[in-house]
Formats: structure tokens, C-alpha cells, sequence
């Protein structure tokens, strides 16, 4: 039977579009060269950081704020645990985009927040040493979430809901027509009224008509053995540092029983998804546990346990790519998360659902119009 939605990727993104597709009575066909999670994708590696004060900008809070609650809705349906709260510290210069971006978001939409000094860093929060120049904002709400599990969970009840998936299939192009789309893979050809587009790596190719100079680049999470009981959630908020202008490094507490985690946010790895991200190397360590030695001295001196490689796909002013195709009223997009758009998945997937089966969503979402590079 020809399907209602056809969704390109089911990783983060496609797998809650699947999922909100399927729970509103679609017919849904989703379509993976891989079977999620990979190592192909942004969602490897145990742990994400989710946070409410959002420094990337305020237009965000709705979003994030909607995906609290839908990650709550999914645990309870999945009678999973996904959402882990731990506090979070944003620390940098009181000017840094990290800091003030945060302590803008927070103040226009009222959220809980506190700006400590760096003596108060140290003296709550042992592990780091913030130097004097450097101050953080600190949230209750942030915390972390396991995409693993959550991807699993997405795919496991949009089964139960009555969507399909197949795996092994890469997508080679679409093409909207006057009565649907068409979806060509290796596989075949597969016709849809609709189509959701969440290719992720692949989104250079399948949506360069969109003109966004995508790019995807290799980042390497790395993990430590903790140092002590100090470095579990209950005890070690999540953190993002900006050490120089435009450059942060980010790190997650021992979760699991997968070590604590650090990792540095940029970097100029350009990388090739149909290859796959080279493995972490001892010199990367080596140039991590360096930048650790005087902010988070302890987890600098502890076992380096290993390194998990993931694909960013970046857009040139790192907001996503979100909404409907701007030629094509029968499809929608959702690409280019920069390394920040885990946290959004449920948010993500309502959006596309809304999109794809009413043409418009409540969301606001004009901040990422496919369309911004071009017009």
C-alpha cells in the first residue's frame, strides 16, 4: 500500500518524525542506509546535553522547552529512563556568547537561573577551576539525555504504531511531482504523498538545491575513568566552556558506567559520511587532557577509556535547517543541526509531523527557514 509520509533518515530527527507520523494514524515508511544508532550520525556515544537558558539564542527556549515535556511523554511510554537531570554550568568571560547568550536567553523568558563569580564555582562545584577572570551560569533544570535509547524507543513504538522501516537502503535522490514524490534508493523506487527529509550527513547532497553551504565535520567525544563518586549526576552538573572567542569545549558526568565525558565543540575535521569518522587517536586525547589540566585538574589526571568519533553537519551560522521545502509544498526538511540539535528531537519530530500532514506547525520555527540563504 502506498504510504501516506515517507521519511529519509531515522536517526534523532527521523525517528521521532516516524514516531509522531505513525501515532497520529499515517502510514509511514521510513528509509536508512543504516540500521540507528551508528556512528554515522550525531547521536552516538551514550550521553547529550540538554539545557533550558539556551546561548545559541533565545528564540530556542519554546522549542526546548516543548522537548522537556515530550521526552517525559516518551520515557513514560517507553517505560524508559532518558532524561537525566544534573545542573549545568556555562562557563567563560561575562561577556562570551556561552555566558551572556545564556543569561540572555534566561532573563527574557524569566527562567531560574544563578550567575556565580569564580571563588563560587570552586567552592560548590570542586572539580573545576574557573580562573578569576571567568564567571558561569548555572541552571537546575540542564542535565542529559541517552539518544541511543531514545532513538531505540522512537523506532520500537512507531513499529508498534504501525510504521515500517527499512534499513540498508540508501537514498540516491527524490523528486516532487504533481501527485506525490518519488524516492529513488538503490533499492528501487518508492512513491509517497509526502516526504520528510532528515538526512543528516547526507543532507549536502540531498538537499543542495536548498543552496546552504552545508559542510560535515569529524568530532571525537572522549571518556575517563571518574576520579571519584563526585563525577556521577547527582554530583557533576554538565558544562560548556568557552575558553577563547567562538571556541568551547563541553563535558557530561559519568553516566552509566561510560565514563565521564569531555569533548571540544569546534574544530576543522572535514569529514566524508559514506567513509565514516577515522577513530579517536592518542595525540587527540593527549591534546584533551591538556586543555583539562587547569579547568578540571583531577579528570585530567584520570585513564583516558576510549573515544567515540560523530559527524557534525554545520550550516554557516550554525542554526538549523527546519520547515517546509520552499518549492515543494509536499516536503519538509530537517537537516544541518551544527552539533546542538539532539536536545530538540521530540520537538522536532511534532514539527515535521505538523508539517507534513497539515503544511504548518504552532512551533516557531522561522529562525531556521530553508529558504534564509537564498531569499
Amino acid at each position: 500500500m502506498r504510504p501516506d509520509v515517507i521519511v529519509v533518515g531515522t536517526g534523532s530527527m527521523g525517528a521521532a518524525a516516524v514516531y509522531q507520523l505513525a501515532a497520529r494514524g499515517a502510514r509511514v515508511l521510513g528509509l536508512d542506509r543504516f540500521a540507528p544508532p551508528h556512528e554515522r550520525g550525531s547521536h552516538a556515544g551514550g550521553s547529550r546535553i540538554i539545557r533550558m537558558a539556551y546561548a545559541e539564542g533565545a528564540d530556542y527556549v519554546p522549542l526546548v522547552r516543548r522537548a522537556y515535556e515530550l521526552w517525559r511523554d516518551l520515557e513514560t511510554a517507553a517505560d524508559s529512563p532518558l532524561l537525566t537531570p544534573t545542573g549545568g554550568l556555562m562557563l567563560g568571560p561575562a561577556d562570551s556568547r556561552t555566558v551572556a547568550g545564556a543569561l540572555a536567553s534566561a532573563k527574557a523568558y524569566g527562567l531560574d537561573h544563578e550567575l556565580l563569580d569564580a571563588p563560587e564555582v570552586r567552592r560548590r562545584f570542586s572539580q573545576f577551576a574557573p580562573g578569576d577572570g571567568e564567571v558561569a551560569l548555572y541552571e537546575e533544570v540542564a542535565g542529559l539525555v541517552r539518544p541511543e535509547r531514545a532513538i531505540e524507543a522512537y523506532l520500537r513504538l512507531a513499529a508498534r504504531a504501525g510504521a515500517q522501516v527499512r534499513y540498508g537502503v540508501p537514498v540516491t535522490g527524490w523528486q516532487a511531482t504533481r501527485d506525490g514524490v518519488v524516492v529513488t534508493t538503490a533499492d528501487g523506487r518508492y512513491e509517497a504523498d509526502r516526504l520528510v527529509l532528515c538526512p543528516g550527513a547526507w543532507a549536502p547532497g540531498l538537499l543542495a538545491d536548498l543552496g546552504i553551504p552545508m559542510v560535515v565535520h569529524r568530532r571525537v567525544q572522549h571518556y575517563w575513568r571518574a576520579p571519584g563518586e563526585e563525577y556521577t549526576p547527582s554530583r557533576f552538573p554538565v558544562w560548556i566552556w568557552e575558553y577563547a572567542s567562538g571556541r568551547a569545549a563541553y563535558g557530561l558526568p559519568n553516566v552509566d558506567g561510560g565514563g565521564v565525558k569531555s569533548a571540544f565543540h569546534q574544530g576543522e575535521d572535514p569529514a566524508d559520511p559514506d567513509a565514516g569518522a577515522g577513530e579517536a587517536t592518542p595525540d587527540e586525547a593527549r591534546v584533551m587532557r591538556d586543555w583539562l589540566v587547569t579547568r578540571l585538574p583531577a579528570l585530567a589526571g584520570a585513564d583516558w577509556l576510549g573515544g567515540k568519533p560523530c559527524l557534525y553537519t554545520l550550516t554557516p551560522d550554525e542554526h538549523f535547517v527546519l520547515g517546509r521545502h520552499p518549492r515543494h509544498e509536499r516536503v519538509a526538511v530537517a537537516a544541518g543541526f551544527s552539533g546542538h540539535g539532539f536536545k530538540f528531537a521530540p520537538v522536532v519530530g511534532e514539527i515535521l509531523a505538523d508539517l507534513a500532514l497539515t503544511g504548518a506547525t504552532r512551533h516557531p520555527i522561522g529562525l531556521f527557514a530553508p529558504d534564509r540563504f537564498t531569499r
